[in-house]
């Protein structure tokens, strides 16, 4: 089983392989991704009963749990992977680092934005320093400082490297997102979704809410496939098999 993990995780860092495999699951997830985010979100703006205290307004759920779940998810992988790269030295580690960057980045946004708008007929404001909300915040400019590292270095390779840092210092907020609520007073609800408990909503909201998450983990996968394809032309552009890739690419297109 060892040898089996052993094997299976130096063929994942090897950036020919991963370029190679990669492009069939892109295409497929995105697929997937494309179906069902479409057909959740048809479903809980649509169709989804209206919920009792809150109305329509809730609907927004739909979009703003995935988007919150996935700017989270997204930065620890960031860490994640930031921490391969410095350990083992495997260089792939970073360039799926930093491709995760702007799609982690816009998820914070899109969660923040969405946030907002719920919290105008919830709260009657589209801002308070809320616990929840300020961690969040907080997130969002972690990602940004990511991005101005890896846009500052003039070498790509320490870039690299001072992101991963920040990284793993950065994730000790994650738990405070996550726990905010039930540390400190705060008009932010307590979580829609936990392991621990039935969830208390009904099942025709549930099922929307379900399959948008996914829906938003399958894209962001499809997502950092693609663009990761794109980062390995770029870094490992002098090898001789990227060179005959991108003759290739020349005539027919796509990648």
């Amino acid at each position: 089983m060892w040898r089996w993990f052993v094997k299976w995780f130096h063929r994942w860092s090897s950036p020919k392989w991963f370029y190679q495999v990669s492009k069939p699951w892109s295409l497929v997830l995105g697929a997937l991704a494309v179906l069902l985010i479409g057909a959740s979100l048809i479903w809980g703006l649509g169709f989804a009963p209206t919920e009792r205290l809150q109305g329509n307004s809730y609907r927004i759920i739909f979009i703003h749990v995935p988007a919150a779940f996935m700017s989270q998810a997204i930065y620890v992988a960031i860490a994640l992977a930031g921490a391969v790269g410095l350990i083992w030295r495997i260089k792939l580690a970073f360039y799926v680092a930093k491709q995760c960057i702007p799609i982690g980045t816009s998820m914070a946004i899109l969660a923040l934005a969405s946030g907002a708008i719920w919290g105008v007929p919830t709260w009657g404001s589209w801002w308070v320093w809320d616990a929840r909300l300020t961690s969040m915040l907080i997130l969002l400019l972690l990602y940004l400082g990511l991005w101005a590292l890896q846009s500052a270095m003039e070498r790509e390779e320490s870039g690299d490297k001072a992101a991963a840092i920040l990284a793993l210092v950065g994730v000790v907020n994650i738990p405070i997102i996550k726990f905010s609520v039930n540390w400190w007073n705060t008009l932010h609800q307590p979580a829609t979704l936990k392991f621990t408990e039935a969830p208390p909503m009904h099942i025709s909201m549930l099922l929307p809410l379900l399959g948008s998450i996914l829906g938003f983990y399958l894209a962001f996968i499809a997502l950092v496939f693609i663009r990761t394809r794109l980062e390995i032309l770029h870094r490992e552009r002098k090898a001789t098999w990227v060179k005959e890739e991108l003759k290739r690419l020349g005539g027919k297109g796509g990648i």
